[in-house]
């Protein structure tokens, strides 16, 4: 079964930035199309982007502007730079990938707090 292991949250001032990491057990990694997600105390998951490669990304509008995501292949390790953040971009976000259509097994999650 995938796992998924995600890190790089913490605390930071709004304006401040993180770089989250999203190491993967699975085999078939560099074939995926990575999303990051994330879900905010109350609220449900939500989407927040897509990396099928370096150059082919996508973002929710929430985000756009200010978060990048990339990939290692190699290292099997997806990425998402936050920049800018807002008091609204605190959650705990997951990274994940679907398998005939199906996400895989949640990983824990980094907790991303930005004060005001």
């Amino acid at each position: 079964q995938v796992q998924f292991v995600e890190s790089g949250g913490g605390l930071v001032q709004a304006g401040g930035s993180l770089r989250l990491s999203c190491a993967s057990s699975g085999s078939t990694f560099s074939m995926r199309i990575i999303d990051w997600y994330r879900q905010a105390p109350g609220k449900q998951r939500e989407w927040v982007a897509r990396i099928r490669s370096l150059a082919s990304t996508e973002y929710a509008d929430s985000v756009k502007g200010r978060f990048a995501g990339s990939r290692d292949d190699n290292k099997k390790t997806a990425y998402l730079q936050m920049n800018n953040l807002k008091p609204e971009d605190t959650a705990v976000y997951y990274c994940n990938y679907n398998i005939s259509g199906m996400p895989q097994a949640w990983g824990p999650g980094t907790r991303v707090t930005v004060s005001p």
